[in-house]
């Protein structure tokens, strides 16, 4: 199951508008309907004949189905649930086929008839991809050879990413990666409302007493920001997150999911998959160091340009981003009804490895940068 991030940091790091609310998934004679309308929009908007189409379950703001055609090649297709922000999901589209232009993995778009992205005209907006068979995500953790294909692969997108035309890489203060005032009123707020309430279940008492944990060491965080360098601020993905790599064995088949093209902190992409939680507590502190330090050299083997700041500083940027954001412990407050096992345990799993990597991040630091030398 894939959590999105709620906002922690500056707005340069946010895409550019908020993410589409998730309504429920259609019920069945619903998606019937959808499926029968999306058999048509194939055929009329891009001439595909449909033998197959069926729902795949994952998709926080879109309903997605894979598709066989009549000559058994396979399809996937988006249905975007609101026409409001289809000029920001044809802007996503653009960003990665900018970066599939030059060389990067990604999944590619089909146009329509029109040569359009987006197909807009029909009862459902839809977009329509390549299909990628037989890949599994780096969902749960990278492992083994894969952290250095995924940094390889993060290094050529970023490297594409900064001839964008939308912004000029730029230096800026790391300092404000992350508002830490912002967080301590969170939490604060956070606190408040659990103990507002008559009676409190087992995960509600523990984040309460998570919540009170970040609170009590965001002035760690606040010295550790302070001694951030200048780092690097450029058009980045975006939503660089597990669900968005998919590997086929231990390769880069495709990284997916763009954000319209946004200025934001390199060193908070590189950290936002390298620092996956469950990556960092499958492993021991030293093997998962190991495997970040090899992200990190394939990275800028594949992006000569890369700062060694900015791959040193993506550690404290990660661990301080976590500590700072209240997500998911403000969920059964805010959104109770995403409540279940698996945000629960992603929830404990979050803040210790974040309560690990604040631990041990001066080490951690050093034995990069020597890595890096």
């Amino acid at each position: 199951m894939r959590f999105d991030e709620e906002t922690m940091s500056t707005a340069s790091q946010q895409p550019a508008s908020k993410p589409l609310a998730a309504p429920s998934p259609p019920g069945r004679t619903a998606e019937k309907e959808q499926i029968t309308a999306i058999a048509s929009t194939l055929v009329l908007a891009y001439g595909l004949h449909p033998a197959d189409i069926t729902r795949i379950p994952e998709g926080t703001a879109t309903d997605n189905y894979s598709v066989v055609d009549q000559a058994g090649r396979r399809h996937f297709v988006k249905v975007y649930r609101t026409r409001d922000h289809l000029d920001l999901e044809r802007a996503s589209i653009e960003l990665s086929e900018y970066c599939a232009e030059g060389g990067v993995a990604t999944a590619r778009a089909t146009r329509t008839r029109e040569c359009e992205l987006v197909e807009t005209h029909g009862r459902l907006p839809m977009s329509l991809w390549s299909y990628a068979p037989h890949t599994s995500s780096a969902e749960g953790g990278l492992t083994g050879a894969r952290w250095a294909a995924v940094g390889a692969e993060m290094g050529r997108l970023h490297a594409r990413l900064a001839t964008h035309s939308a912004a000029v890489p730029a230096l800026e203060a790391g300092v404000a990666v992350c508002d830490v005032a912002a967080s301590r009123d969170r939490f604060e707020r956070l606190i408040h409302a659990y103990r507002q309430k008559p009676r409190l279940g087992e995960f509600e008492a523990w984040a309460l007493q998570a919540a009170g944990e970040r609170q009590a060491i965001l002035e760690d965080v606040e010295r550790a920001l302070a001694s951030l360098p200048l780092l690097t601020v450029q058009i980045l993905h975006g939503d660089m997150a597990g669900p968005n790599v998919l590997f086929k064995n231990d390769e880069v088949a495709a990284i997916v999911d763009f954000r319209p093209p946004a200025p934001g902190y390199l060193a908070w992409e590189i950290a936002r998959l390298g620092c996956d939680p469950q990556s960092v507590l499958d492993n021991s502190a030293e093997t998962w160091l190991t495997g970040y330090s090899d992200l990190t050299l394939a990275y800028r083997d594949a992006n000569p340009q890369a700062s060694v700041d900015d791959l040193v500083s993506s550690l404290r940027v990660g661990c301080s981003a976590m500590i700072c954001s209240a997500f998911p412990l403000s969920v059964p407050v805010e959104r109770p009804h995403l409540v279940d096992a698996a945000m629960e345990a992603y929830g404990r799993v979050r803040h210790e490895a974040a309560l690990m990597l604040l631990d041990r991040l001066p080490v951690m630091e050093e034995a990069l940068r020597d890595a890096l030398r």
